[in-house]
């Protein structure tokens, strides 16, 4: 398979080298958790070429003597070098039984250097200050970007490898596959019922497996909308097949801990406050939702929505839905206590579009940025102080 580096996740990776923390590496299934930890050793060995390197990847059959952590500790500490520093890596670590009991004794030794990968339902970012006593640092990987696909498939063209990119997303193994029913069968085969039947329905013991399936549709058939709790149970009612609130919210919750789903939650301009009525659901890689419910209705606006959501998580930014009067704003987008307010439309070469699509950002009476991005196929322009930017060109850019 064809590796690209993936830059920003190695540069965090290298800045926090020998802080004191655990370092726990999380994202959905298939992003490149272990492909990004193989490109760190590499690193680690430019910059200390001395540095002695633990590595157990528990998916090969190598490490099976060691799927209990007593004997993962010992593993571990029989290759301690006392000159050297010692940088301990693990993948897959949901594989060994109690592995936390491990970790926290090898981290609580003082002289090693952790970094772990695991299961997105087993290792979850909810879940790492019960699991590890020790400080933890996150660093959430997504599937590839838009800038990652240009790097994988280098074109003349970035408009019309954007077109392919909003069919194909970032699932990379999905890259392997020659055709679009094969990229898409394992899409849903190896990744997303993987997620769904091997982890979820494992872990929280799920007996409605059926209906679980059931809400993965609704929320990815409703990509971008307003939903609430109550709105799926009324649906689902109306369908014959009742579900209780709780059940819902909790089989929701289950999809999002395990980077399935990201919630948004709502912002009140005016009244700056957030707001918890209503949220809106978006997937991790909006291939799944072709891969699932197939191409006859494709939504490029919806699907250029979700790509815009992903890539503001994927900068860093805090993600809100923006609510102005009556009006709404696709995306607040917060970081260093700077807003952005950022509205969304696939096509707005028509004047009605574009003037539906603007007002909303025109009624916001304070000066902080505003955007409308949308596939315009041109250069950069400004209306009322307002940025026009090709969809393209911003999720190929580094702000």
């Amino acid at each position: 398979m064809k590796l690209i580096e993936r830059t920003l996740y190695l540069k965090e990776l290298e800045e926090v080298m020998g802080t004191p923390d655990i370092k726990v590496i999380t994202g959905v299934r298939r992003c490149g958790k272990s492909k990004l930890l193989e490109a760190f050793i590499d690193r680690i060995n430019q910059i200390d070429p001395d540095a002695n390197i633990i590595h157990i990847n528990y998916n090969l059959t190598d490490f099976e003597d060691i799927r209990e952590y007593h004997a993962l500790e010992r593993y571990a500490e029989e290759r301690y070098e006392q000159d050297s520093s010692n940088y301990i890596l693990i993948d897959e670590i949901q594989m060994c039984p109690s592995f936390e009991l491990a970790v926290n004794s090898l981290h609580a030794k003082e002289k090693y250097d952790i970094y772990v990968t695991g299961s997105n339902a087993f290792l979850q970012s909810s879940d790492l200050a019960t699991l590890f006593v020790g400080r933890t640092y996150e660093i959430h990987i997504f599937p590839f970007s838009f800038r990652e696909y240009l790097q994988y498939y280098p074109s003349e063209s970035i408009y019309g490898s954007f077109s392919k990119y909003l069919t194909e997303g970032g699932m990379a193994g999905s890259y392997l596959y020659k055709n679009e029913t094969q990229k898409f069968r394992y899409i849903n085969s190896e990744v997303l019922n993987a997620l769904v039947v091997r982890d979820i329905v494992r872990k929280y013991k799920i007996r409605n497996e059926q209906m679980l399936h059931k809400l993965i549709d609704f929320l990815m058939d409703n990509i971008g909308n307003k939903t609430s709790i109550q709105s799926i149970n009324n649906v689902f009612a109306s369908e014959k097949t009742p579900i209780d609130y709780k059940t819902t919210a909790k089989y929701i919750d289950y999809l999002c801990k395990s980077f399935a789903f990201y919630r948004i939650r709502g912002y009140d301009i005016k009244g700056k406050k957030y707001l918890r009525s209503e949220d809106k659901y978006y997937l991790v890689d909006h291939s799944f939702k072709y891969a699932r419910l197939g191409t006859k209705n494709m939504d490029f606006g919806r699907v250029l929505e979700n790509a815009v959501a992903i890539e503001l998580l994927r900068r860093d930014f805090e993600v809100y839905i923006g609510v102005f009067k009556n009006a709404e704003v696709d995306f607040v987008a917060i970081k260093n206590g700077m807003k952005t307010y950022i509205q969304v439309a696939y096509d707005i070469s028509e004047s009605k579009n574009f003037n539906r699509e603007i007002s909303s950002l025109l009624q916001i009476p304070d000066a902080y940025p505003k955007i409308l991005l949308a596939r315009t196929y041109q250069p950069e322009w400004t209306y009322e102080g307002i940025r026009i930017i090709d969809a393209a060109d911003w999720l190929n850019c580094t702000e």
